[in-house]
């Protein structure tokens, strides 16, 4: 859920009238076939028949999933979980000597040697700013005689410093959201207590008929509220409140930001020396953490187990999700993610999945060293563009495959956008996601996305975060069939099999309400990633690459 968003929405509609409840979406509508379905989603079980007609075997790959955490006991996914088979499960010994003992499924590099968790982090901007506010507040700075580094870190500084000033539109914002969550909490109290049950869903409201006035009003009252956030109908109360809670706190920790440094609960927590890159080796074995919420879904999007039939069947088969907590609530740590991603590639994953993102990255540096060491070792990063509706092309948002220094680009490196559908949303772009004709290469749906959720639990989530791991199961689904194909190619081969949509179709752009765009404006290729077509072009590359092997081997 993007809550900035939905909450000027929820303003707006407060001044203009509501607006009508959505239509269901069909459970999967990401899977289906443009052609045959009349929905743009990505052809998946044209792919398979497709892989099955050339009786095409797959191997067993690793899939690494950066994010808040697994449900690794979840039901759709147990049996799809990474296990690290060099290790003795509970001995508390690093049998495999890679430094991080009993990593059975992963490794959380949020918590502490006592089993602790980090749950919260204050955003970047804040860090950045307080950080180098005493090295260049008040200073004549002559960019001239700084090195790359600390230009870069100047110029992000001045960003920062620019962007602390508390605005009219921060301060409206947790205005409304202290009204609209007291409502909720009042009306869900009264629910509670003419239900005679603690917890509930959307559709148990809607099916629930009140006896007395209070009740009806509460109803009516609770049920406009979370439509208004476009919340989903199998949404629970204490779900959509704790988030609602979750997201006001931070906002207000960041408006006091504004004129106090932020608590650092990272290092409280954690207790590395963070400024050390080497100091790797802290954390602990709970890949679950404190919020699985967020990896739980993703996880299910690439992975769930198919044909089990139970819950939901996940894009590719045949793979291993290694859990690999590094994303807090709250922006994420340059060093967690460059580390990360050294474990995940040291640890056999093949591609890696990485829905995250924000707009500062002091140490860009130790990404990029981690980016260059994947694509050394023929490893695919996936990443989530954002939810920002930002041009990504004109506004920074990390991280990013162009290093540091030399401006090259990493080339095993795929950005993601959301898209949607305009039966779902009323347009083929999601309002929320970022866009670049250079710095997003591809779109895939993002909207509604129905999967795996902690506690053995489904429903739908929306942003680039779901967009990624669609690309991530076609990705693992190529690597699995195709493994002569290297993590380069298998970018290429998504890349140019996109499918692309009729110029007619409605697009609006992301962030406005009635400004149109094409869709080929709003990435690298135009398009929306096709498993099927994917996989056609995969094989067509393994043959043309086993052509030319022949034809080397003959001279």
């Amino acid at each position: 859920m993007h809550l900035r968003k939905i909450i000027t929405l929820v303003a707006c509609l407060f001044v203009f009238g509501f607006s009508q409840a959505q239509k269901d979406v069909p459970r999967g509508w990401h899977l289906a076939d443009p052609s045959t379905d009349s929905l743009y989603g990505i052809s998946l079980n044209k792919a398979y028949q497709f892989l099955k007609d050339k009786n095409k075997s797959s191997q067993t790959i690793t899939v690494a999933v950066l994010d808040g955490g697994i449900d690794t006991a979840h039901e759709d996914l147990i049996n799809i979980m990474w296990h690290n088979a060099k290790e003795i499960p509970g001995n508390g010994i690093d049998d495999d000597k890679n430094g991080y003992a009993d990593d059975i499924q992963g490794w959380n590099f949020l918590g502490n040697k006592d089993g602790g968790c980090l749950k919260r982090a204050s955003d970047e901007k804040s860090r950045v700013y307080y950080r180098f506010k005493e090295k260049f507040l008040g200073k004549e700075i002559d960019t001239a005689q700084l090195n790359a580094e600390d230009k870069f870190q100047y110029n992000m500084w001045l960003r920062a410093s620019t962007e602390m000033n508390v605005s009219s539109d921060d301060q409206m914002e947790i205005t409304f959201l202290e009204i609209i969550s007291k409502n909720l909490k009042k009306n869900d109290l009264l629910l509670q207590d003419e239900m005679g049950k603690k917890e509930y869903t959307i559709n148990t409201v809607e099916d629930f008929e009140p006896k007395t006035k209070n009740g009806k009003e509460a109803k009516y009252n609770y049920l406009t509220a979370v439509k208004l956030l476009e919340r989903e109908s199998d949404e629970t109360n204490t779900a959509i409140i704790s988030e609602l809670d979750e997201y006001a706190e931070g906002k207000r920790e960041a408006i006091e930001a504004k004129t106090t440094a932020p608590k650092d609960y990272r290092a409280e927590l954690v207790k590395d020396n963070y400024s050390d890159i080497n100091d790797k080796f802290y954390g602990n074995n709970n890949v679950k953490g404190p919020d699985a919420q967020h990896g739980t879904h993703v996880a299910g999007i690439i992975g769930a187990q198919r044909k089990n039939n139970i819950g939901i069947d996940g894009v590719a088969d045949n793979i291993k999700i290694m859990s690999v907590r590094t994303v807090p609530n709250g922006d994420e740590y340059d060093k967690d993610i460059a580390l990360a991603i050294f474990y995940a590639v040291d640890n056999g994953a093949k591609v890696i999945n990485m829905s995250f993102g924000k707009a500062f990255s002091p140490e860009k540096r130790w990404v990029d060293s981690a980016v260059k060491y994947a694509a050394a070792k023929d490893v695919l990063i996936v990443h989530a563009a954002g939810n920002e509706s930002w041009n990504i092309d004109e506004k920074e948002s990390f991280p990013t495959p162009v290093y540091l220094n030399t401006k090259t680009k990493a080339p095993n490196f795929i950005t993601v956008g959301a898209s949607s559908d305009p039966k779902i949303k009323g347009t083929l772009a999601a309002d929320f996601s970022n866009y670049g004709k250079n710095n997003v290469d591809v779109f895939a749906p993002g909207v509604k996305i129905y999967s795996t959720l902690p506690g053995n639990q489904y429903g739908n989530e929306s942003g680039t975060s779901m967009a990624a791991p669609v690309v991530t199961g076609i990705a693992a689904l190529i690597r699995s069939n195709f493994p002569s194909l290297s993590a380069q190619q298998v970018k290429e081969v998504i890349e140019k099999s996109v499918f692309i949509p009729d110029t007619t179709v409605k697009c609006i752009k992301p962030g406005t309400k009635d400004e149109y765009i094409a869709f080929s404006e709003l990435s690298k290729t135009g398009g929306i990633v096709n498993a099927y077509n994917a996989v056609a072009a995969a094989s067509e590359m393994e043959l043309n690459n086993q052509k030319n092997k022949n034809k080397k081997n003959k001279q």
